[in-house]
């Protein structure tokens, strides 16, 4: 991999790339997996006509085949998450120009007050001066970023031009890449196909619609995309969608389509000069003809220029520069022309009648399979059994319709929303619906309850609840957006920065609480995205559309098919010469010989796969644990590795207080930190003593925060919540409201909240428990009441990690600056001669041992008049504080944590945490995820950040000062490059070194930190996901497990993801868990071990059923014989069907064995084990039809060319043995521990065994007349029934003893024999092959590595 950026392609939402045909290139992605496909339907905005034949209209087609796009390989894999690496990378030139910008943004206002209202005007002039500015720069940043490319990749770096007939789009969300091509009708193929299909009776018709490349080449003729008929959706996983576009007159410009910032970065990917960059970031470019298409639910539109679709949704109109502009709302003709670019503001889930369901459904390969099977018996004359099985099949189609009829319901009442809205449109205030909102409509949120699609506050403030979206229940404040940051504003991603997302109002989030500016005027808000656009239809999208399960049990369950389905042509051809030798004829000989494959694709397999996962989802669900993806439970099974997001999920939800350590001047004159203080009661917040800063912290904690009163409860962040509770003040806001429910009372209180009114200042009072005191304002008081005023509030920013608040107290002129945040970042802002000379070693003590530190300190604000206090900026404010001590938060263990934690490490499944890297560290030898005595590295830029290719990162002890690893090997090293291997090491890896080493790093560097990583410190949830997906590469099944909070993207990318959150976006986990405990984990891994040790048995079982009625059929075939009908119904119906099912039934195994169950069907295990049982009752049917043979009574049946001849000694003799036979392989593949629980547990397989056993017997020895007449049986001897039970006695001790005993060892003898054989050349082949499938396999060898 190169580290140079330079040669790498940007990509972003809603980017592409045109490809020529010529030079599209044939790379593959690694596989994926998910789970089932997606369950609606996506129709055009248009509905084709003309072509019924397939109903290409929205139609999706799947493959069984997954095949892979792209360009860019890594260790001979491919994959889209690698556009977000190369997002990032071709970002940092861009990023690191803006970086100071945005750190000074962060310390403007965001509440202006009316004094800055002057210089609006001044900034209104140089607007103009500024935009045009900007637009140079724009062309020259195009222009130099393509001149310094190093490698020109072709197709890429062309402009393109209209004879491209096909382009490829990246979906960044959904992490998918799709190819594009323009077709029309070759009208006289398309006569032909329509001629065939009716010739042939559907069957071509057929074979197309499970083959649709074949349909799209037979009819299709390439042409551009813009003259395009019909189009063709591909995904990298194989799905086509065939859609036909929507054309409509329109008048308006690009700009009116398309964002500046999108064009920008698709002119990235072109090599072009300043005349074409001008040329083609022309906005006001009029388009005449809007041509739109929908795929996914996803608005695409057509570029006139750079013929080429871009995603819509995404788009910022250009005029949004002030927040001025936005009061003129929309007039009439911009409603409409937006109405008709960006549909209605509706997620509305276009559910396919239940016809269509039911066709799709019928169409089936497997169930046109059924049907044709059907049919065969019934012309076989088998209607008894033909007529079951259609029973049983119509019960199977219509439990299906019925379930997904239920899901389609469940999810469009959860993501439907319509409510009624107060708009400004055409100069005045109107209710419309919230359907009819468009881009740039202003609204008025004073009551709206839950918010009708992402939108941007203009004014006012409002506090939402995002759960729904994020998981996390503290309600979130939001605050109007200011000119810079609008400015700024890139909507072109589908990911909102920290530094938006502030002032986003996110669609479905409810509103808590919604204020006016000024208590008096309106609080609005500009619609930026409607629609599957916003960030709610980007997670219902997600949930309709997952990306396909790629599990290798499923794979391999199909190729095995496939293999029965050669047996069964084989046995069809020899069972024709032999038909033809006995002259019987054509009509029965073909129907003979095709039941033969109806045999060995038995009808209730696909049934049976599914029995043991069903019962294992019922299990869960008693355990409280909640599965929405059937698939994913077998895939828990063979999870090897588990990520836990914060230490929230293996810790207490809320952070008490430990205790606060003030500093205190000592006599010597030396500042120290004081003893540890657990309760603030007896400080004096007056107290202003040099000695001790005790009060001050005391004031920092009682103001220091973003608290808000809703209904009379005070919400918050928790941390500010648990801070203010410990000190039992009181809290006011301006409007009245108080944290002890009271309402202000005196003049002074009313006359304070008028006047701070007229000005915008609402200043937010907190005092001292019971310090409510009526002032009268005719009356002097001498000593005025303990109250401090909140005057301003600086947010806290993530980038900075710190909040700061001015506060001036009751009757005192002076204001102060309290201030609280990361004690690494505290450090930079206060004054050296403040910091007591134990702050590390206290805050290494702390920190070690598991505490949250929070750092205090203050200065006083002098020399600041009162109306030029918003006008302050932030770095001018926090800067030469004085130090004042910390506040220790403690986060105790959850109770059943460090036994889950223990559990998981005994089963060699690897566990990574992701929190703040010191507290993590501690938290996870607590619990025991990693070692009391491993070292722990962590990592610290030299040079650079993590933005620059050429940065140095350096790896050091966090234990031992001086002990570092080398940064080529990641292996420690000491002061003379001795290596020392034998001592147990993890790394704890920051989110800004993941990037570093994800972006510019070798492979091997990257595969060693992914490796090693336990702890994963700061991870945006961007980044956690990307975590995810790196582990993947390298071979891990990964499972996710988080409390909902930002987690929706890496429980979406994790093998299996676990919600701890009972919130919303917990749909969007495979499993959600009541308990909100780590010890559901242990429980999805069982369950999923014994549900795919299940599939397993349940797979093998009825193969070798299949198996055994083949050798039996084929036996009797020898002479013209068959099975009879009733014959055929017993086995399959009474013996089988009730058999798979409780097959299922036995329980997951108490513990969790060491070693993972296979997932491979053509695994030497399960090969040797179902070879080895074809052969042993293969045997005993041959053994039972030489001995009837041999027997003097034995009289040879007379053949009818014209009869069924099923009444023979041999069909009784194999129809009897072979019953024996389905019942005891039961016994046989009941795998009982280390991951089921033994067979006699189950006590429904026991007695339905019991049951079929003793009925068989009694057919075999007492058989009634009527069940030899209806079985159509031959009496038989007494001796001769005793040999039968004899015969099936060893069949099932031989069995056993086999698969028990005999099995392994043949397996492992064989294994040594090729590995002998092969020596000398397969090291080079296996080290390849683990390269590629289990790369940390290889890695952990190459380490020394022998565990997990």
């Amino acid at each position: 991999m190169s580290t140079n950026p330079s040669t790498k392609t940007r990509s972003v939402y809603g980017t592409s790339s045109v490809m020529d045909i010529n030079t599209k290139s044939t790379a593959s992605s690694t596989n994926r997996r998910d789970s089932a496909a997606p369950l609606m339907n996506t129709p055009p905005i248009q509905p084709v006509t003309g072509i019924d034949p397939l109903d290409v209209a929205g139609t999706s087609y799947r493959s069984s085949n997954i095949i892979t796009l792209g360009s860019y390989a890594r260790h001979g894999g491919h994959r889209t998450g690698l556009f977000r690496r190369r997002r990032n990378s071709s970002s940092s030139v861009e990023g690191d120009d803006q970086q100071d910008e945005d750190e000074q943004d962060s310390d403007r206002e965001l509440n202006t007050s009316d004094e800055e209202s002057s210089g609006d005007d001044d900034d209104e002039d140089d607007e103009e001066d500024e935009d045009s500015d900007d637009y140079e720069d724009t062309i020259q940043h195009l222009v130099t970023s393509r001149n310094n490319t190093e490698i020109r990749i072709s197709g890429l770096n062309a402009i393109p031009n209209d004879t491209k007939d096909e382009q490829t789009l990246l979906l960044e969300e959904e992490d998918v890449q799709i190819h594009i091509q323009a077709y029309r009708f070759n009208r006289i193929n398309l006569f032909v196909y329509r001629l065939c299909s009716v010739l042939s009776l559907g069957i071509v018709w057929l074979i197309c619609r499970w083959v649709p490349k074949w349909y799209i080449a037979w009819i299709g003729i390439k042409v551009p995309l813009e003259k395009a008929e019909w189009l063709v959706f591909e995904s990298q996983y194989n799905e086509i969608e065939i859609i036909r576009p929507l054309r409509e007159w329109y008048q308006g410009t690009i700009g009116t389509i398309f964002s500046h910032d999108q064009i920008k970065e698709e002119l990235l990917q072109f090599n072009i000069n300043t005349e074409e960059a001008r040329h083609l970031l022309n906005m006001d470019h009029q388009v005449n003809q809007l041509m739109l298409v929908e795929y996914r639910y996803i608005r695409l539109a057509f570029h006139p220029i750079l013929h080429k679709f871009l995603i819509v949704g995404f788009w910022k109109d250009q005029s949004w520069i002030s927040t001025k502009n936005f009061k003129l709302g929309l007039t009439t003709e911009k409603y409409h022309a937006r109405l008709s670019v960006f549909g209605p503001n509706l997620i509305n889930i276009r559910e396919k009648p239940t016809s269509k369901l039911l066709t799709d459904e019928v169409l089936n390969p497997f169930y046109v399979f059924q049907i044709g099977s059907i049919l065969l018996w019934c012309m076989d004359d088998y209607y008894y059994y033909a007529f079951c099985i259609f029973i049983i099949s119509a019960f199977s189609i219509i439990s299906t319709l019925i379930e997904t009829k239920e899901t389609m319901k469940r999810m469009k009442d959860m993501s439907f929303f319509e409510c009624s809205v107060r708009v400004f449109r055409s100069g005045s205030w109107r209710n419309v619906s919230s359907v009819e909102l468009v881009p740039g409509d202003l609204i008025d949120i004073a009551n709206v309850h839950t918010v009708p699609c992402d939108a941007m506050l203009v004014s006012g403030d409002c506090i939402l609840n995002e759960s729904m979206l994020t998981g996390e229940s503290v309600p979130v404040s939001k605050a109007p957006i200011n000119d810079p940051t609008l400015k700024k504003m890139n909507l072109s991603s589908s990911n909102i920065p920290a530094e938006i997302s502030k002032h986003f109002l996110f669609m479905g989030t409810k509103m808590v609480r919604v204020r006016g500016g000024d208590n008096i005027s309106t609080a609005t808000a500009i619609v930026v995205r409607t629609g599957f656009s916003t960030a709610k239809g980007a997670l219902v999208r997600s949930m309709l559309f997952p990306k396909p399960n790629n599990f290798k049990f499923y794979r391999d369950s199909f190729r095995f098919i496939g293999v029965l389905s050669i047996i069964a042509f084989v046995g069809f051809l020899i069972s024709s010469v032999n038909f033809i030798r006995l002259g019987i004829d054509s009509t029965t000989m073909i129907l003979r010989a095709l039941d033969l494959i109806t045999i060995v694709v038995p009808p209730a397999l696909p049934a049976t796969l599914s029995i043991g996962t069903s019962f294992a989802i019922s299990r869960l669900k008693r355990l409280g644990i909640f599965c929405i993806s059937p698939p994913r439970v077998n895939i828990g099974g063979k999870i090897d590795c588990m990520c836990f997001d914060k230490t929230g999920t293996l810790t207490e939800d809320g952070l008490d207080i430990h205790g606060i350590r003030a500093v205190t001047l000592t006599k010597n004159g030396i500042k120290l930190f004081d003893d540890e203080c657990k309760s603030v009661a007896h400080v004096d917040p007056n107290n202003d003593d040099t000695i001790t800063t005790q009060a001050k912290i005391l004031r920092t904690m009682t103001t220091c925060h973003s608290l808000k009163i809703v209904d009379g409860e005070l919400l918050g962040d928790p941390l500010d919540l648990k801070m203010f509770e410990f000190t039992q003040w009181e809290l006011e806001e301006s409007g009245g409201a108080s944290s002890t429910g009271l309402k202000p009372r005196s003049e002074l209180a009313a006359l304070q909240v008028k006047r701070s009114a007229k000005v915008g200042i609402m200043p937010t009072v907190v005092r001292p428990p019971g310090g409510r005191q009526d002032i009268d304002l005719h009356m002097e008081s001498e000593v005025p009441p303990i109250e401090f005023g909140i005057i301003h509030t600086f947010e806290f920013v993530s980038s900075l990690r710190r909040m700061s608040v001015i506060v001036r107290r009751l009757a005192n002129p002076t204001m102060e600056v309290f201030v609280k945040g990361a004690p690494e970042v505290m450090k930079d802002i206060c004054t050296p001669e403040s910091m007591p000379e134990d702050y590390q070693e206290r805050l290494y003590k702390y920190t070690h041992r598991g505490y949250r530190v929070i750092a205090c300190a203050s200065r006083q604000l002098l020399g600041v008049k009162w109306h030029k206090l918003h006008k302050l900026k932030r770095n001018e404010v926090e800067t030469g504080l004085t130090f004042l001590g910390f506040i220790v938060f403690e986060n105790k263990l959850k109770p059943r944590t460090a036994s889950a934690i223990n559990t998981l490490r005994n089963a060699n499944i690897r566990q990574i945490m992701c929190d703040n890297v010191l507290t993590a560290v501690s938290v996870a030898r607590e619990c025991g995820l990693i070692n009391q005595s491993a070292e722990i590295y962590i990592p610290r830029f030299l040079k650079g950040s993590s933005t620059e290719p050429d940065s140095e990162l350096s790896w050091e002890s966090v234990m031992q000062e001086g002990n570092e690893l080398s940064t080529d090997t990641l292996q420690p090293h000491m002061a003379n490059n001795f290596q020392q291997l034998q001592q147990e090491y993890h790394l704890a890896i920051t989110g800004e070194a993941f990037r570093w080493m994800v972006d510019h790093s070798t492979i091997e560097s990257l595969h060693r930190m992914l490796v090693k990583g336990a702890i994963y410190a700061r991870m945006s949830p961007d980044e956690k996901q990307e975590l995810v997906v790196e582990l993947q590469n390298i071979g891990y099944c990964v499972g996710f497990c988080g409390d909902g909070a930002n987690d929706c993207g890496a429980l979406k990318a994790g093998d299996i993801g676990i919600s701890l959150s009972e919130a919303e976006a917990s749909v969007a986990a495979p499993f959600t868990s009541n308990t909100m405990d780590i010890e559901c984990v242990i429980d999805v891994i069982k369950e999923g071990r014994a549900a795919l040790v299940t599939s397993f048995s349940c797979f093998k079982y009825m193969a070798l059923y299949s198996l055994i009625q083949f050798t039996s059929v084929t036996l009797l075939y020898a002479f013209g014989s068959n099975l009879g009908d009733f014959q055929f119904l017993y086995i399959d119906l009474f013996l089988i069907l009730p058999i798979a099912v409780y097959m299922g039934h036995t329980a997951a195994w108490p513990h969790l064995d060491r070693k993972r169950p296979t997932a491979s069907l053509v695994s030497k295990k399960v090969l040797t084990s179902l070879i080895g049982q074809i052969m042993i009752n293969s045997s005993f049917q041959f053994l039972s039809y030489w001995a009837i043979h041999q027997q003097s009574w034995y009289t040879p049946p007379v053949f009818d060319p014209n009869g069924e001849n099923i009444e023979c000694l041999e069909n009784t003799v194999l129809f009897l043995i072979s019953s024996f036979q389905y019942m005891l392989i039961a016994v046989v593949f009941s795998v009982g521990p280390p991951y089921r629980k033994p067979l006699w547990t189950n006590n429904r397989l026991v007695l339905t065994l019991t049951i079929l056993i003793s009925l068989t017997s009694w057919f075999v020895l007492w058989p009634p007349t009527f069940v030899m007449e209806l079985m159509e049986l031959e009496p038989l001897p007494m001796s001769f029934k005793w040999f039968i039970l004899f015969l099936a006695a060893m069949n099932l001790f031989i069995s056993l003893f086999c698969e028990k005993y005999l099995f392994h060892q043949v397996m492992d003898k064989i294994t040594l024999f090729f590995s002998r054989k092969s020596i000398g050349y397969t090291l080079i082949g296996n080290n390849s092959k683990k390269a590629h499938d289990k790369t940390y396999r290889r890695v952990m060898d190459e380490m020394g590595i022998h565990d997990n």
